[in-house]
């Protein structure tokens, strides 16, 4: 933390109209700031509430995309792989895996694309394309509960190995797997992105080697691989199966919110850089889920090489990571090596991207309760949170009901995503009615815009209506289509009606400085807030409300603001 505080300026600003004011020098403060300045001082780890600054961003566009890319580790993907590869058979799984990968991709890139440029997360990226300042708050909610889902699920991975290679009960490794997390996300995206960085080379060594002697030593398996029918027998594609394959892989769409927490700290995008700049945004962003298809497939096809190779009664686990790639390795080498080194891979996937769920949660969480409550309670309060959620679900054993959950779960997180992006393609760069410039100031922006919000919950309940069986068991399986489609086409249709007047509540924030420097990069030029007396760089800051004593322009920031409960500092609408 001392490296943060040290990179943002402690001054001591004159009060006005009776407002606190806070110093390096310790001064006192009043109640009015107090929770204003102990939530920037806290947040300045991994800018919580906010912009990420460029003083702070340090790392080059590799180190981000790495750090990135190390959190989509997890094991899950061979999970969701083998299911939908027993439950549909290999081919409609792998249609399946296609249709959620392009659709991921292509929503994902706008998303990516405005974090990095912006330097924001998702949830800012939401208030300004289509949600409004607080109707972004149900889309955290969302996002959050992605976390805990998958959380639970890597944590359930990480107790079935420990179950097998160490006798540890299931029960006892749920605890094990949540508690072990809590120390390393205390520090934010510093530590995170050291543990990604050295811990990747080992992972895919462990992933990549056994899977690599299994198609070289057993040429056979591909094509038991291929025949494949799967529970349902059917030989050939079948839609239906390929779209309730499809709706599982979906589940995982909201993926792109955990990317964007490490893409928002890309370095300014400059005629020097923009080569590795695209690639590394490309790459961690959308591009993610190549990674995740690849391992899908992975995942089912060392499931099948089990069934059908080695024993049928093996699908009882085939689903489970640690007997996948346990049954490979047992091949290669010993028995006790073979145990060995399948712990240590679960448990190195498992913390590289529990890491990563338990920081996102936290961030969604922390979040939503601020512009609810005007109260910051310390992200540390929502890790445990979060953590606590996910240790119930694990509890509960929610493994054994994954393909529902995660089925029922993308209906929601594919409305949010995609309406998001519906927003910036269409709405931003299209039709040119929504704001092309991030804005995700509270004052800047109304409460709640109807074009995002509306198109997400009726695209949300009409697909859940439709995966649930409300319009007949014909359309069932074909729910991801209603949430794809209706979150894409309503945007624009709403951006239309309401002729966007709900975007922006003022299009002045008082400043009489330029917002972004030469190269179209946000600027780093600092101002000084009043409220608690640190300086902020440019697109942080509005002009406050608050007049100094002589009459002089004020400036706050938009985490004081997001704390301020009397509402005196937030600027008068300009429509």
């Amino acid at each position: 933390m001392s490296n943060d505080l040290e990179s943002t300026q402690l001054l001591e600003p004159a009060a006005a109209g009776g407002a606190a004011v806070v110093s390096g020098t310790g001064q006192p403060t009043t109640a009015g700031n107090a929770a204003a300045l102990s939530a920037t001082k806290e947040s300045l780890e991994d800018y919580t509430l906010r912009f990420a600054p460029r003083s702070y961003r340090k790392w080059s566009a590799g180190v981000v995309a790495t750090s990135a890319l190390g959190g989509i580790a997890y094991l899950a993907d061979f999970s969701i792989g083998a299911n939908i590869g027993i439950a549909y058979g290999t081919t409609n799984a792998i249609f399946g895996i296609l249709v959620a990968a392009v659709i991921i991709f292509a929503t994902g890139f706008p998303l990516a694309y405005y974090a990095a440029r912006y330097n924001i997360d998702l949830d800012l990226i939401t208030r300004g394309s289509g949600f409004g300042y607080y109707g972004s708050v149900v889309t955290n909610v969302i996002f959050a509960t992605f976390t805990f889902i998958f959380f639970a699920l890597e944590g359930s991975i990480m107790a079935q190995g420990l179950e097998l290679g160490l006798g540890i009960p299931q029960w006892l490794g749920y605890a094990a797997s949540t508690v072990i997390i809590i120390p390393l996300v205390i520090y934010g995206m510093n530590t995170l992105a050291k543990l990604q960085v050295w811990t990747t080379p080992l992972w895919l060594l462990l992933m990549v080697v056994p899977v690599g002697y299994l198609v070289i030593s057993h040429p056979e398996s591909i094509d038991s691989f291929f025949a494949y029918a799967g529970e349902s027998g059917g030989e050939g594609p079948n839609l239906a199966s390929v779209m309730l394959a499809a709706g599982v892989c979906l589940s995982l769409m909201a993926q792109i919110a955990e990317q964007i927490d490490y893409l928002r700290f890309m370095p300014p995008r400059t005629e020097a850089n923009k080569g590795a700049w695209w690639r590394a945004v490309i790459l961690a962003g959308p591009g993610w889920v190549i990674f995740g298809a690849i391992k899908q497939v992975v995942g089912m096809f060392i499931a099948i090489y089990l069934i059908a190779t080695l024993d049928p009664a093996a699908s009882v686990h085939a689903n489970e990571p640690v007997h996948q790639f346990l049954g490979v390795y047992q091949e290669m080498m010993p028995a006790w090596l073979a145990m060995t080194l399948a712990v240590v891979l679960v448990v190195i996937s498992q913390i590289k991207i529990n890491v990563t769920n338990a920081y996102s949660g936290s961030l969604a969480w922390t979040n939503s309760f601020t512009r609810i409550t005007k109260t910051y309670p310390g992200r540390m309060v929502f890790v445990v949170v979060n953590l606590v959620i996910a240790l119930i679900l694990m509890e509960a054993n929610m493994f054994e009901f994954l393909n529902t959950i995660l089925g029922f779960y993308a209906n929601c997180a594919m409305a949010w995503v995609v309406t998001v992006a519906s927003d910036i393609a269409i709405n931003k760069y299209v039709l040119k009615i929504s704001p092309k410039t991030a804005e995700f100031r509270r004052g800047m922006l109304y409460a709640v815009n109807p074009v995002g919000f509306v198109s997400m919950l009726v695209s949300a309940g009409i697909s859940i209506a439709v995966f649930f069986g409300a319009f007949g068991a014909g359309i069932q399986p074909f729910s991801p289509i209603f949430a794809v489609g209706l979150a894409l086409v309503l945007p624009p249709v709403l951006a239309l009606a309401t002729r966007g007047k709900y975007y922006l509540r003022r299009t002045d924030d008082g400043i009489d400085l330029p917002m972004f420097d030469a190269d179209g990069n946000p600027s780093d030029h600092k101002l000084l807030c009043h409220v608690t007396g640190l300086e902020f760089e440019r697109p942080d800051m509005i002009r406050s409300a608050q007049d100094g004593p002589d009459g002089e322009p004020q400036y706050v920031s938009s985490l004081a603001l997001s704390t301020d409960k009397t509402g005196k500092l937030v600027l008068p609408a300009q429509f």
